[in-house]
């Protein structure tokens, strides 16, 4: 028993790093992604391509190297952050630029019969973005969505790069404490599979919710 706490007690605290981390990015994204995927469907160029160029430095570079820059370079030109903020602020830009596509893409398949409906009846542009293509593309965006979290979780254990005691940090802390490698990282293994599937439960549940609304 005594054995079994020294082995799991740290890695708990490791998970509820890992969860706080995953939470705080996946509500720093939410907003990210939406206020892109709406931009690079902007027709103005003005909003087109600053999303555009956003969607595709995050996407098209490594989280590992996003996590360096932000620092250990950004030091350099005077502006030091908590490893914490920068691992939070790093994983909700990347996870952003994904779920930016992700709104494009479904806000797209609406039918255009919709918009041209909501014109019929003299509905603003914004509102019937509001009102009747969003509420239609989410439906198309929660299982994509879903995905995407499931990466974010897993991408957090990149933050241990950066001095954060999250999960794979702690495991790799008990380990060497220990040298127990084979239960060690089973347990690791497990946690995030747990936290992985309690992930996809909530979505479910949300996915169904939604489908009847």
């Amino acid at each position: 028993m005594e054995e079994l706490q020294i082995l799991l007690l740290p890695l708990l605290r490791g998970l509820g790093v890992t969860l706080q981390i995953t939470a705080a990015a996946a509500l720093l994204a939410l907003p990210l992604a939406l206020l892109a995927g709406l931009g690079r469907l902007s027709a103005r160029p003005w909003v087109r391509w600053p999303a555009t160029i956003y969607v595709q430095v995050f996407r098209g570079t490594s989280a590992l190297v996003q996590l360096f820059w932000f620092y250990f370079v950004l030091p350099l030109f005077g502006l030091e952050l908590p490893a914490m903020a920068v691992g939070i602020a790093v994983l909700a830009a990347n996870t952003g630029a994904y779920g930016a596509e992700v709104v494009r893409g479904a806000i797209a398949a609406v039918p255009p019969g919709q918009r041209e409906a909501a014109r019929a009846l003299n509905m603003p542009p914004a509102l019937a973005m509001r009102r009747i293509v969003l509420p239609q593309a989410l439906a198309a965006m929660l299982p994509p969505a879903t995905n995407l979290l499931i990466e974010l979780l897993k991408n957090t254990a990149l933050v241990s790069l950066i001095t954060i005691t999250d999960l794979t940090f702690s495991g790799q802390l008990v380990r060497s404490d220990t040298l127990r490698t084979t239960p060690v990282f089973l347990a690791v293994l497990v946690l995030y599979f747990i936290a992985a599937q309690a992930i996809s439960a909530v979505m479910r549940l949300l996915e169904k919710r939604v489908a009847v609304r």
